[in-house]
């Protein structure tokens, strides 16, 4: 019997979870649920509903797996631990400094409820988070090194859109080459926030705005650009249509460690990924762990769980059998 997945939340990355279920072919989606009139919202799957988020609770018996797809910000700290207490659930949480608070809340619902909720997956957190395990365990003696990009960043590109003056605009994160050639080297070098990524933003000015003073709100704004070289570039609507309008990412996570009696032998262990549409790729993995998150519970585990606590053949819809005959 297939797995059937709920869809909370259809924004970029729902749709993202409801191309993902087609791909499975030991998946099915039987509910989307949204904020917004269910009617004006329009899926892509034939022959499934779409309800109101106040709907959920009520179908719970017929979702394996409810997959939430609000922001870090407001939406899944509430969101994850409430859900929790009726469905196995999977959320895509990203906030790296809130991840212990947020487990702790989440733990409690699910383990009240007899349910699993997979938290915080995604390529990072997630995949990046599972090469940095890997790495550190195998190189003890090292240091780690990540870098994003060259991708738009959403949160900073919102930050743009919030200054006055500005009409539309998109963020790129991008890694300094130099940077990254010198962890590639093995030499160990510490790298400030500054010295590791540029961002470059393309902004579209309301007519009259002020640029000079739209550049320079941008380049000091906290906690988004003081820290880092900025570059500003001014364009037209029809230019950031045009040239601007995907959502591609990516990314390195580098650890760079030594072994042998006196460290004399260096190594680099390096995962990257060049993705045409981030929120497709965190809705990829994230269809994976729900298939995980499903079997575990039907084998009797409860609570909180992340990427470290799954194990692979949990991922995969091949059998173990399978598994080891063709990627072992």
């Amino acid at each position: 019997m297939a797995i059937r997945i709920g869809i909370l939340g259809y924004g970029n990355l729902g749709r993202g979870i409801e191309c993902a279920v087609k791909q499975n072919p030991d998946m099915e989606l039987v509910a989307v649920f949204t904020r917004r009139a269910p009617e004006s919202v329009k899926i892509l799957t034939p022959n499934v509903s779409v309800y109101h988020v106040d709907e959920a609770v009520s179908k719970k018996d017929e979702i394996d797996v409810l997959i939430l797809c609000g922001g870090s910000a407001t939406d899944l700290p509430v969101q994850t631990p409430e859900y929790a207490k009726y469905f196995n659930v999977v959320d895509s949480f990203d906030t790296h400094a809130r991840i212990p608070e947020h487990f702790a809340n989440v733990d409690a619902a699910a383990k009240e409820s007899g349910k699993v909720a997979m938290i915080s997956v995604g390529w990072d957190p997630g995949m990046f988070s599972l090469n940095r395990l890997y790495a550190n365990a195998i190189l003890p003696d090292g240091k780690d090194y990540t870098f994003w990009g060259k991708g738009v960043s959403q949160g900073h590109s919102d930050a743009i859109r919030r200054v006055e003056g500005v009409k539309d605009g998109k963020q790129y994160t991008i890694p300094v080459d130099s940077a990254l050639e010198a962890v590639r080297s093995g030499s160990n070098p510490e790298l400030t926030t500054r010295q590791k990524h540029i961002r470059e933003c393309f902004v579209v000015a309301e007519e009259g705005a002020d640029l000079a003073k739209i550049e320079q709100e941008i380049k000091s704004m906290p906690n988004y650009f003081a820290d880092y070289d900025t570059i500003v570039n001014f364009i037209s609507e029809e230019e950031l249509k045009r040239d601007h309008s995907g959502i591609p990412h990516g990314g390195f996570v580098i650890r760079s460690g030594k072994t042998g009696w006196n460290g004399e032998h260096q190594h680099i262990v390096e995962y990257n990924l060049k993705l045409d549409s981030n929120p497709e790729f965190t809705a990829s993995v994230i269809t994976a762990y729900a298939r995980a998150a499903y079997r575990m519970q039907k084998d009797g585990q409860t609570g909180c769980k992340t990427v470290f606590d799954v194990a692979p053949v949990y991922l995969s819809n091949s059998s173990a059998e399978d598994l080891r005959a063709h990627l072992l």
